[in-house]
């Protein structure tokens, strides 16, 4: 049986504006962990991001999206959005910041928009992958694409 035909909220709003992608299905594998799942789907695990929020000392909410082969540098990410210090959100707190539940949670289609950070190193890749808003679907896009649909900067910000 195809599942492939479940659309996520982020699969709706590519599809709105008429942005190219290509979505991946991994919900039968019970897979959770970034690495594992693009080993899965064959993919490069440098080029599969995950999506990670976090809160600054002034209050404000920061979304930054990292291969899951590496770690967010909070160091480095205070310094790519002007902030003295940052540090990541709880789970049980993302579903209200972005309408996302932790495993699941995308940078296109939260409830805010937060200003965004990707690391850097996705330039060097034709497409990259996130979360497709559910646990067990991710979409791939090309990066000028995804600026369609959410404003973000490319920074370094990993470990």
């Amino acid at each position: 049986m195809k599942h492939h035909e479940d659309k996520t909220n982020v699969m709706r709003l590519l599809e709105q504006r008429n942005i190219p992608y290509k979505s991946h299905y991994y919900k039968d594998s019970g897979l959770i962990s970034g690495v594992d799942v693009i080993n899965y789907l064959h993919e490069n695990p440098n080029s599969a991001y995950k999506t990670l929020v976090t809160r600054s000392k002034t209050d404000e909410n920061y979304v930054f999206l990292v291969p899951v082969s590496k770690e967010l540098d909070l160091k480095l990410a205070a310094e790519a959005v002007g902030e003295k210090k940052i540090k990541m959100v709880k789970s049980k707190e993302l579903l209200s910041l972005t309408g996302y539940t932790h495993g699941g949670c995308s940078p296109i289609g939260m409830k805010h928009t937060y200003p965004t950070i990707i690391d850097d190193s996705s330039k060097q890749f034709e497409t990259i992958y996130f979360s497709g808003g559910k646990i067990g679907y991710q979409v791939e896009l090309r990066l000028e694409d995804l600026r369609k649909i959410i404003n973000f900067k490319l920074k370094h910000i990993t470990k």
